[in-house]
């Protein structure tokens, strides 16, 4: 039923801040959703926070995942999360930069709204 219930899930700033926000954290909070069944109560969905792009954009306006926290890209996450049954959400900034004073999106929403599809990004914050 739509509009039963708000998104429901986990949002990695109210725990790891900008520090934890790399691959392996992520995939291990998406496991423990699922393994403590907060997926089945309707828990679904593992919200991605501030600090997961580069500090810049690349030459084409696209917005870059940090390839030190996200070395196989950002994509790959995202597939394992939904392998898991889980949906995939993002933080995003329309200003310059995000509030950690990473690459934000000003003047190229069209651009990283084609990126949030292409990777398969089920919310955006």
């Amino acid at each position: 039923e739509i509009g039963k219930l708000p998104a429901l899930g986990y949002n990695t700033w109210n725990d790891v801040r900008c520090d934890g926000v790399e691959a392996t954290t992520i995939l291990s909070l998406a496991q423990g959703l699922v393994q403590s069944n907060f997926s089945q109560k309707g828990y679904t969905f593992l919200n991605v926070d501030d600090c997961w792009q580069a500090p810049l954009l690349n030459e084409k306006g696209e917005l870059v995942p940090d390839s030190l926290k996200f070395p196989d890209g950002l994509k790959v996450v995202v597939d394992k999360v939904h392998a898991l049954g889980l949906k995939f959400g993002l933080y995003a900034d329309r200003g310059f930069y995000t509030c950690a004073f990473r690459a934000g999106s000003r003047h190229h929403e069209r651009t990283h709204a084609k990126q949030f599809h292409a990777w398969q990004i089920d919310y955006l914050k």
